[in-house]
């Protein structure tokens, strides 16, 4: 900035050209930085499997027209493609090709015929990989075993992925954080119920909180991975709504004596428990008929081998 002889500022090179206070610049380009960071986070997202191509795509489009800094808008098309295991740049450039896409467009750009076609390429190329992969789901009643037959097919079965569902109760004696269940404060719940994390989730027993986080059964999917859920009724419930494609499959004990002293064997209740517990085996056992599939566990290993036998089933 420059005065002239009655001290009144002229405006210098720089203002007279119209180029932004250095102040602006600083700002700019720190957001540009951020923006970078932004758009390399959902490649490596995409690139691990933690978020799938079109769920990039469709947050791209979700978002309004305003929102340049948006890092699923401005990410490149061809970016996105070549974040994808298996898609290299020559294979992108030809894809978008095929669908009529510039190579310079970013998703935020895409047209309305672009973005269908694009979404249409993006689920197909899902779904070729999900025809190859299963998704079943054990259930039953309290006590039934399931979690003593799911712990069978993971040691003898490895080829089959067992889900760790996340719960707010304490863990019982031999269990362990992260490989039988992610232990989490009801605070932990709320924040993925709110997240949108969980594929299902439900309160059992009228007490804790239990709920299997989703981003690992879509990326397992994706990849063509047998996966098994182990879960309460209504959680199985919630995942024929999510996934119609899954196997439900019933667990049912030899008779309901055995159930019983099954329950009250184990120890891990009190007398007041293991009453409300058996009042809600009965309700459970009524729902058998819900299910795709009714398997009885009168012998743990066999059981555990006419579960895995599904998952090769027509």
């Amino acid at each position: 900035m420059t005065t002239t002889g009655d001290h009144q500022p002229t405006a210098g090179p720089a203002a007279r050209r119209g180029a932004p206070p250095e102040v602006d610049r600083a700002a700019a380009a720190r957001a540009a930085v951020a923006a970078r960071r932004a758009r390399a986070t959902v490649k490596s997202a995409v690139a691990d499997g933690r978020r799938t191509p079109l769920a990039v795509a469709q947050a791209a489009w979700r978002t309004p027209a305003d929102a340049t800094n948006h890092a699923e808008r401005s990410l490149r098309v061809r970016d996105l493609l070549t974040s994808i295991p298996g898609i290299g740049p020559a294979r992108a450039d030809a894809v978008m090709g095929e669908l009529r896409i510039a190579r310079s467009k970013r998703l935020g750009g895409v047209g309305a015929r672009q973005r269908s076609a694009l979404a249409d390429w993006l689920a197909a190329r899902s779904g070729a990989r999900r025809r190859q992969s299963r998704l079943v789901v054990l259930a039953g009643p309290t006590a039934v075993g399931k979690g003593t037959v799911s712990a069978y097919i993971r040691d003898h079965h490895p080829e089959v992925m067992l889900s760790v569902s996340a719960t707010t109760r304490a863990p019982r004696p031999g269990e362990v954080d992260g490989v039988h269940y992610y232990f989490v404060s009801d605070a932990e719940f709320d924040r993925m119920i709110r997240e949108r994390e969980l594929l299902e989730w439900a309160t059992v027993h009228n007490s804790y909180r239990y709920g299997t986080p989703r981003p690992p059964i879509d990326r397992a999917l994706d990849q063509g991975k047998q996966v098994m859920l182990e879960i309460d009724l209504q959680g199985a419930r919630q995942v024929r709504t999510a996934m119609p494609d899954a196997l439900l499959v019933f667990l049912l004990p030899p008779s309901w004596d055995e159930l019983v002293r099954r329950l009250i064997g184990r120890g891990t209740e009190d007398a007041p428990e293991q009453q409300r517990r058996l009042e809600t085996a009965k309700v459970e056992l009524a729902a058998q008929d819900e299910f795709d599939v009714k398997v009885v566990n009168s012998d743990v290993a066999t059981a555990a081998g006419e579960v895995v036998d599904l998952f090769t089933a027509p």
